[in-house]
């Protein structure tokens, strides 16, 4: 390709609204343009990056046994609400009626749907196991669209879904696809870490997600460099050590204590001179509908899955003033020896010991309770993990202390098991002709998501460099001369490397030598070519490794000889990624 043929929309200055390192990149490097609040058209450039990635991608896939398939976008609610889901997906889930009124979606994901699909198709054991897969736009209202591309409210997913007999099939899918994800990932450049995840919306039990380290991701990573165990901060379960998990202590209700404008834990703590652990925490939140009281220690925070799956629910919200009026509660000073009315669900953390000597609240304005110990009143509670882990905290695996870091989510793997099989009521005859119910499993890569991430990845202060596979050429081509003749040498040189495969982009335009050498590297063509002076004098072409810097010239007798080189760099990039 001809650069002087081909659109290259580069600019000098981040975007405004741009606060991380591939958005910025991104919409510099004439990849992307912003139509909307999360929402962006691929220019010619990102478009081929995004193709290469879905290319790695289908071919590992079909390399798997996985069949692909293309379902329509607009989905029916009926087939959400024959799953259960059409409430419990909340906000985030784009709806609309058409002209009939009948209400649609647009699909988040596709399990209701290629159930839906697959049911009259699956008939006998001997059908099973089959893994179906599309790569296909996805829609995901978001409240707050950021990071470009990695939190948009359009995007690139592949997702599958495998059907299977039994949970022996679905196991060995499952580890199939684990090992197809990291071959995906190693062909893209991306260094991910598979970690324990929360089910969340999907269902299910086994459930991993891929992280890659960054410092901008969303998610938080428990990690445990002594036994290798990597969680989710969502799954990772916190460890009581003995002392915390007494259950027989004798209850005291404590002495009141006078506490003036002390409303928050870390308040309540310095004027009493305790630590914010000693402290009980009241939560007081709606669960579709339901009033629950949550008391956690006053040094922890709320972990969101892990008390949406204690209560099995879709929704959460804090108490608004009309309804702590209504259960009699007070802001602030909500505590746990106090009898709360029927309807109110109580719930315990199950870190907070029955024997140790706590500060909580007193129901009342401006008073807490000192030397508040729960002993056996607190059997009465509803009692589950319900808090964030956190550095330092003890692994679920070995005991020894975790490190935590941020990461971006590329790609997720569930065992959704029977929840969408029994839904659909998808049965097939075994081999004794007897009817069985389906148990399957669920597969997802946020394509978009890799090609930002990979920019995080692979930055430096002139901009990106791509890892080969995906790069939008893997040449780049820079030509200095002014005469016909020239050019026409160059030119010849061009079309040579082209009729052998190369993946090449010449930069042809009548521009100087700075601003293309510039934008080259601003795009990150991991190979550059540097026909110039010394090619026209002496014959010297100038080769540069984009990612490392290094620079070699080339004494140009041939184009054979030039293209043999060319092959050695190539194939050694391509070998980097398999290390």
């Amino acid at each position: 390709m001809k650069a002087s043929q081909y659109l290259i929309p580069t600019t000098k200055d981040d975007p405004q609204d741009a606060v991380v390192a591939s958005h910025k990149l991104m919409m510099r490097a004439g990849l992307v343009r912003k139509s909307g609040a999360g929402l962006y058209h691929y220019l010619p450039l990102g478009l081929k990056i995004l193709k290469k990635i879905e290319s790695i991608i289908r071919e590992e896939m079909d390399s798997s046994g996985a069949l692909e398939f293309q379902l329509p976008i607009l989905t029916p609610s009926d087939l959400w609400k024959e799953s259960g889901r059409w409430d419990k997906m909340g906000k985030e889930m784009f709806r609309l009626k058409d002209r009939h009124d009948n209400e649609n979606c647009l699909g988040p994901t596709h399990e209701e749907s290629f159930c839906s699909l697959m049911k009259p198709m699956l008939r006998s054991y001997k059908d099973l196991p089959i893994n179906v897969y599309q790569i296909h736009t996805k829609f995901r209202d978001e409240i707050r669209p950021r990071f470009g591309v990695i939190r948009s409210r359009e995007f690139t997913m592949k997702d599958a879904y495998s059907f299977h007999l039994d949970d022996a099939s679905l196991e060995e899918t499952y580890q199939l696809m684990r090992q197809t994800y990291r071959k995906i990932f190693q062909r893209m450049g991306l260094t991910t870490i598979p970690v324990q995840a929360d089910s969340g919306n999907m269902g299910g039990s086994a459930s991993e997600e891929f992280m890659v380290v960054s410092p901008i991701g969303e998610e938080t990573l428990m990690l445990c460099d002594a036994c290798g165990y990597n969680g989710n901060i969502e799954k990772t379960p916190l460890v009581i050590n003995s002392e915390k998990d007494a259950e027989n202590g004798t209850y005291s209700q404590g002495v009141e204590v006078s506490t003036p404008n002390a409303k928050s834990i870390e308040d309540v703590a310095k004027l009493l001179n305790v630590d914010t652990h000693d402290c009980i925490k009241a939560l007081a939140l709606v669960v579709d509908g339901i009033p629950n009281i949550v008391f956690i220690p006053g040094d922890r925070e709320l972990n969101e899955a892990k008390f949406k799956n204690a209560t099995s629910a879709n929704e959460s919200r804090p108490m608004g003033n009309a309804e702590l009026e209504k259960y009699n509660l007070i802001a602030g000073f909500i505590g746990a020896d106090q009898t709360f009315h029927k309807d109110i669900r109580v719930w315990k953390d199950a870190s907070l010991s029955h024997s140790k000597k706590y500060v909580t609240g007193y129901n009342k304005v401006d008073f807490h309770i000192q030397d508040y110990v729960g002993g056996d009143k607190w059997s009465d509670m509803e009692t589950a993990d319900l808090v964030m882990t956190r550095r330092g905290d003890a692994c679920p695996n070995c005991g020894k202390p975790m490190d935590e870091e941020k990461g971006i989510e590329v790609g997720h793997i569930f065992q959704l098991g029977k929840k969408y099989a029994e839904s659909f009521d998808i049965k097939v005859l075994d081999d004794k002709g007897k009817p069985q119910v389906l148990t399957m499993g669920c597969y997802g890569i946020g394509v978009n998501r890799c090609m930002a991430t990979v920019i995080e990845q692979c930055n430096d202060d002139k901009g990106i460099y791509w890892p080969i596979s995906i790069a939008p050429f893997e040449i780049c081509m820079v030509s200095i001369a002014k005469a016909p003749e020239d050019i026409a040498r160059i030119e010849g040189i061009y079309n040579s490397l082209k009729s052998k495969g190369f993946d090449i982009l010449w930069d042809n335009r009548d521009m100087g030598p700075g601003f293309k050498f510039k934008d080259a590297e601003l795009i990150g063509y991991p190979i550059r070519l540097t026909l110039g002076k010394g090619f026209l004098e002496k014959g010297e072409i100038s080769i540069m490794n984009r990612k490392s810097g290094e620079e070699i010239l080339h004494d140009f007798k041939d184009e054979e000889s030039l293209s043999q080189v060319i092959s050695g760099i190539r194939e050694r990039l391509y070998e980097e990624l398999k290390q």
